[in-house]
């Protein structure tokens, strides 16, 4: 980069043992016996797969990801590049993608169901709020994650709320970019541990002018409403277009009966996606996608009008 300070090392975050409370805080928690068998010892759970730990950058407060990296500047002004993943990533189902593949976490394998859209254009962002659902009634080392988002060709920008994911049986919120590029990169913002019942609100906006069809950077925002949020306030798309959006989805990892999931049996959405205009589209077009042949076989569906997927 030019005229850019001297970079210093990258440093990860991995985990960390919270000396005061006794919690084991980690950027993500790591692949469980019940993991795939070809999924390698060591690799951690993200909303995009299995990623060997050193593929996941773990953004500090006032760290930003700049376009002509990928790389990250930090609130000092100093930067950190961003190397390529050298490892392979793997699928929830344990199916190997190639490491620096160019081809997006698809959402063929890794999720449960969905409520999404698209559009021939592009949107400028999505807005949805949710509830922190009661914990789940057993526990199987399962990890679940609540998310909506947006979704271009090599780039997915999501606020998510995970069980299990970044707290060990405890509900956290992060916000999360995957696909950077085909670089094989997870970058998570800092995670924060909320509660049951709180309200959370899940923002992707585009940072440009209206009418912006492929804007360079974006806002992401899950927001633990009135107690505190986790951003990443300027992240790059890549030169993506995000033409694909997602009102809510549901994602699981080691799951093993149906009681792993919260004990509500479903999950509403609320809120509203946007054109490039930035103007709210009244008619999404949304629809609801559960993929099949999926184990254990839990009450899953949902509904389009009222956003609501069930479990």
């Amino acid at each position: 980069m030019r005229n850019s300070p001297p970079m210093k090392s990258l440093k990860r975050l991995f985990c960390l043992a919270t000396v005061a409370s006794g919690a084991l805080l980690c950027a993500q928690m790591p692949a469980g016996l019940h993991r795939p068998a070809a999924v390698p010892d060591g690799y951690v759970v993200t909303p995009f797969g299995y990623y060997h730990p050193s593929c996941v950058v773990h953004l500090a407060k006032g760290d930003t990801v700049v376009n002509d990296g990928p790389a990250i500047q930090h609130a000092d002004g100093t930067f950190d590049n961003i190397p390529a993943c050298n490892y392979p990533r793997y699928t929830a189902r344990g199916e190997v993608v190639t490491a620096g593949a160019a081809e997006l976490p698809t959402i063929s394998w890794s999720w449960i169901e969905t409520i999404y859209a698209t559009t021939n254009t592009s949107y400028g962002g999505v807005i949805e709020t949710w509830n922190v659902p009661p914990n789940p009634t057993s526990h199987d080392g399962q990890t679940v994650y609540f998310f909506p988002g947006l979704e271009g060709g090599l780039t997915i920008l999501q606020p998510v709320l995970g069980w299990n994911a970044d707290f060990g049986n405890a509900w956290g919120i992060a916000s999360w970019q995957a696909g950077a590029q085909g670089s094989g990169i997870a970058i998570e913002s800092t995670p924060r541990r909320v509660s049951v019942g709180d309200l959370i609100v899940g923002e992707v906006m585009s940072n440009c002018s209206s009418g912006t069809l492929s804007c360079p950077t974006w806002f992401v925002m899950t927001e633990d409403a009135g107690k505190g949020s986790t951003t990443l306030p300027s992240t790059t798309s890549y030169g993506q277009t995000f033409y694909w959006a997602a009102a809510g989805t549901l994602e699981v990892y080691n799951l093993v009966q149906c009681s792993d999931y919260p004990s509500n049996g479903s999950l509403a959405f609320n809120g509203a996606l946007y054109d490039n205009n930035f103007e709210p589209i009244n008619v999404p077009g949304w629809s609801l996608e559960v993929w099949p042949n999926l184990t254990p076989q839990c009450n899953y569906g949902g509904q389009v009008a009222g956003v609501t997927l069930d479990y």
